[in-house]
């Protein structure tokens, strides 16, 4: 099978194409670069030794993702392209609805007219905002608390409306918890631009000497260190997870909603004190407001995962620090900005 991986540069897409060629499938990738780099795509190749089809696209253009489809014969989408930081999603609103819904109004369009009816979403916790009780589960009451969250939940409702109208897609929405860590070999790894926007990287990027100080963003919250409380998965075992949805759709209709996390929720400082022993390295930090949009707990049911496609996380939080560690060390300034 023919497998479009939208946003495949990325951090969460480049692990996921080297999952899914190992699983068996035949990536083509697109991405604008906004956010992320060709690097990445080169050192997948070189991991799973045969060149990835790269192609540098905005899904939001719709001419030339008909090329795309044209040139390649598509059988499924995996949709990883979008704007992702809550706080920048806060001060630019605008900017992350017309991103991220727009270009998946586009992509399933385009699919509609080739025929193509198999879409992986990523979607995110933040679908739940401020849940009532954890572990969150997938039938919770979902009330997104800023415009990230809602732009994902917005498009969420959008494909179960596609489904509603043509019940023969095949549509998974999978609701991401924390990914952290990167590939064992330390040659792909998350490279945020400017100063990180979430906790791992600003971890690793102070421990490596290239910021000064972690800022905490509240330590008033209910949790027992007052900081905020998070499920954090490893980046291998989410892409793992979307080969095993992709597998599980496969000729199979309907839309499945299922949560990605680990079930166990770490604190800020519990993070830093786990990364702390395996790096060596004292982690300075300062508590500062609370961010707008921030929940104090969020951590994941997983067991419809397990149940409905046999995927559960794997990986502990000191693989998760190790790994981490390994793409910081091997690559102190993430991926070279010349190429």
């Amino acid at each position: 099978m023919k497998i479009l991986v939208t946003g495949g540069a990325g951090y969460i897409g480049s692990h996921t194409c080297i999952e899914l060629i190992n699983t068996g499938f035949e990536v083509i990738v697109i991405d604008n670069l906004s956010n992320s780099s060709l690097e990445s795509i080169k050192r997948v190749g070189s991991l799973v030794d045969r060149n990835i089809p790269f192609h540098k696209i905005d899904v939001r253009d719709r001419a030339k993702l008909i090329n795309i489809f044209k040139q390649y014969k598509i059988d499924g989408v995996v949709h990883f392209a979008g704007l992702k930081s809550v706080s920048e999603s806060v001060e630019s609103p605008l900017e992350y609805y017309d991103n991220n819904i727009s270009s998946v109004l586009t992509i399933t369009e385009v699919m509609k007219e080739f025929g193509c009816k198999l879409f992986i979403f990523s979607s995110s916790a933040t679908v739940y905002g401020d849940s009532e009780s954890v572990p969150i589960r997938e039938n919770f009451p979902l009330c997104a608390k800023n415009p990230y969250g809602r732009s994902k939940l917005m498009v969420e409702e959008i494909l179960q409306d596609v489904f509603i109208s043509d019940g023969s897609w095949q549509i998974a929405l999978l609701r991401y918890f924390n990914p952290v860590g990167s590939h064992k070999s330390g040659l792909i790894g998350e490279d945020p631009n400017g100063i990180p926007s979430n906790l791992m990287p600003f971890i690793s990027q102070v421990a490596i000497g290239k910021l000064e100080k972690l800022r905490i963003f509240g330590g008033d919250y209910d949790t027992p260190d007052g900081t905020g409380v998070r499920d954090y998965i490893h980046v291998i075992d989410l892409a793992k997870g979307h080969a095993k949805a992709l597998e599980a759709l496969k000729g199979k209709p309907q839309v499945l909603t299922l949560n990605f996390g680990t079930g166990t929720g770490y604190s800020v400082l519990e993070m830093i004190k786990a990364f702390e022993k395996v790096s060596g390295r004292k982690i300075p930090y300062e508590i500062v407001d609370r961010r707008i949009g921030d929940v104090a707990v969020c951590y994941a049911d997983s067991t419809s995962a397990l149940k409905k496609i046999d995927w559960k996380a794997e990986n502990k939080l000191e693989e998760m620090c190790q790994d981490t560690w390994r793409w910081q060390l091997k690559n102190p300034d993430g991926y070279p900005k010349n190429k």
